[in-house]
C-alpha cells in the first residue's frame, strides 16, 4: 500500500470534508477501526457520521468545561447524549499541552516544558497538536488503547484539516506517542 499526503494551501474549516474523506480511506486501507476525532460543536462528527462508517468506531474529544467560559462546555449537552446513546465515546477533560501550564505561564509570563512540546507540534500545523492532545485525552479515558494506531483527525479554528496515524500514549507517557504518517494537513499558517 501507498501512502500519500495531501497538503492543503491553507489551514481551516474549508478543508473539513476532504480531511474527513481521507480519514475514512486512510482507516479502511491500513485496517485501521477508530478514527479520534476533535469537535468543540458537533458538527464535524455529523459530518463523519454521514459517511459509512461499517467497521469503524468513531471516538470524540471535546475541548474542557471552562476552556472559554466557567462550568461551560461547547458541545451541546444535546449532541453529547445523541453520541453517546450511538455507542460513541465523548471524551472531555484537562488538556495536556496546555491545562495547568497555562495558568502558569499566564500568572508568571514564562514558558514551561509542556507548552514548549505545544508549540514545537504546532510547527507541523495546529491539527497535529489537536491530534496529539485528543489522542492523549481518549487513552487517558480509557476509549482507546495506547500503542494501538488510530486515525486521528484535528483542525484549526473550526473544522478539521488534518488527519494522521497515530499510536498513542496517556499523558503521564506522552513522549511515546509515535506519529506514523499524515494523510493530509495543511501548509502552517504563517507566525
Amino acid at each position: 500500500m501507498k501512502i500519500l499526503t495531501e497538503i492543503f494551501e491553507t489551514p481551516g474549516e474549508q478543508n473539513t470534508a476532504r480531511t474527513l474523506e481521507l480519514a475514512v480511506k486512510g482507516a479502511r486501507e491500513l485496517g485501521i477501526s477508530t478514527i479520534v476525532v476533535a469537535s468543540c460543536s458537533g458538527r464535524t462528527v455529523d459530518a463523519l457520521l454521514e459517511q459509512d462508517l461499517t467497521g469503524l468506531r468513531p471516538v470524540v474529544v471535546t475541548h474542557a468545561y471552562g476552556f472559554y467560559e466557567d462550568g461551560e462546555n461547547e458541545l451541546p449537552e444535546e449532541k453529547r447524549r445523541q453520541y453517546l446513546e450511538r455507542g460513541i465515546p465523548v471524551c472531555t477533560a484537562g488538556h495536556p499541552l496546555s491545562g495547568a501550564e497555562r495558568s502558569l505561564s499566564g500568572t508568571f509570563g514564562a514558558a514551561y516544558p509542556v507548552e514548549i512540546m505545544a508549540h514545537t507540534l504546532r510547527l507541523f500545523g495546529q491539527g497535529t497538536k489537536v491530534c496529539v492532545e485528543s489522542c492523549a485525552i481518549a487513552a487517558d479515558a480509557g476509549a482507546i488503547r495506547p500503542g494501538e494506531p488510530v486515525i486521528a483527525v484535528g483542525g484549526t479554528g473550526g473544522g478539521v484539516d488534518t488527519a494522521l496515524v497515530l499510536r498513542p500514549a496517556h499523558t503521564n507517557r506522552l513522549l511515546q506517542v509515535r506519529l506514523d504518517y499524515f494523510l493530509c494537513k495543511p501548509k502552517p499558517a504563517e507566525a
